[in-house]
């Protein structure tokens, strides 16, 4: 009797270079602007009431791990934790993230601190922690397998250092500078945007890395194969030296917007997980879109959940076709 088999096609390795943090997240009722008065802001002392607390498991690389896992990928996960993180590396693990390259620090895990206000406002601060203590990684695992790396925010010095031992060995970067933009030397930056593949970024970090590096958007757009740029409720533009004309990208819409953290990570990790299957720019900027619609709809960076199905049925409904997940039936 003849069956049906259904084969996920294999793609390019995803290596996920980042921050792996525990999140503290916090929210309120209220409004930002309710607090801060632009004429005070050289002595702000604020207290908020607050309305909501969670610890949860957080990073920029973790996060992009998780939906990356949810999409059936096997991403490598390159970071460094403290003892603090043993269950939650094993819980990465059981959901289909590959640790194998973790480093064990004797400092505590990455701390990130973050209150959102009723208008999805968010003021945050980071503990970098364990991950100061990763001068032991390397992509030399990697070298002979074309993988895809995504160098996303940790320590400025570890990401320069990621960018060099990529342009050695001639791998594909995704560069997702994120909130290190303001942080990380201006000579660090333009070598990022050298080595890029991808450059990835929200309106407001594209702004920041143009005036930290001098140089204007349009001189970005003209060296670097793919930019990428965020925008929120307003979607996403791809645009770059590999695209013929700019590419807008609306918004998926969630059942309910509940917690905005971690939305751009699920972004990314859709729009690497397209991009390493070969699909077009558009497809992957689709999904990367459709998987934060996603994140958004619970609370924490790393507890939303979709099947196959729904994700279809929710990026097909959005944008008029279903996507081209790499799937080939055989008949045995």
């Amino acid at each position: 009797m003849m069956t049906d088999i259904l084969i996920v096609m294999t793609s390019r390795p995803i290596v996920l270079t980042g921050s792996i943090a525990i999140d503290r997240i916090m929210s309120f009722s209220g409004s930002y602007e309710d607090y801060l008065h632009a004429e005070k802001l050289d002595s702000v002392s604020v207290s908020i009431f607050l309305d909501s607390l969670r610890d949860t498991s957080g990073g920029v690389a973790a996060n992009i791990a998780y939906t990356l896992a949810l999409l059936g990928n096997e991403p490598y996960l390159l970071g460094s934790v403290g003892p603090d993180a043993v269950e939650y590396m094993e819980k990465l693990a059981r959901h289909g993230v590959n640790i194998a390259h973790i480093h064990e620090s004797m400092l505590p895990t990455a701390t990130f601190n973050v209150i959102t206000d009723s208008d999805q406002n968010q003021v945050g601060g980071f503990y970098p922690g364990a991950m100061f203590d990763s001068d032991s990684l390397s992509l030399e695992p990697w070298r002979e397998q074309n993988p895809l790396v995504v160098i996303s925010p940790h320590d400025p010095k570890a990401m320069s250092r990621q960018i060099e031992e990529a342009g050695e060995m001639s791998l594909s970067v995704c560069y997702d500078i994120g909130q290190q933009v303001s942080n990380a030397p201006a000579e660090d930056i333009r070598a990022g945007i050298e080595a890029a593949e991808i450059l990835i970024m929200n309106d407001y970090e594209f702004a920041v890395l143009c005036k930290r590096t001098g140089l204007e958007a349009h001189e970005i757009t003209a060296q670097v194969p793919v930019v990428i740029t965020t925008h929120g409720p307003d979607g996403s533009r791809v645009e770059g030296t590999a695209v013929e004309e700019p590419i807008e990208v609306g918004v998926a819409t969630p059942s309910d917007v509940v917690d905005p953290t971690g939305a751009g990570d699920a972004y990314r990790a859709g729009l690497c997980y397209g991009y390493a299957h070969g699909w077009s720019l558009r497809e992957s900027a689709q999904l990367g879109a459709t998987c934060a619609s996603f994140a958004i709809e619970t609370l924490g960076t790393q507890t939303h959940m979709f099947d196959h199905e729904t994700l279809t049925e929710r990026y097909e409904n959005t944008f008029g076709s279903p996507p081209p997940f790499n799937i080939v039936k055989e008949r045995v």
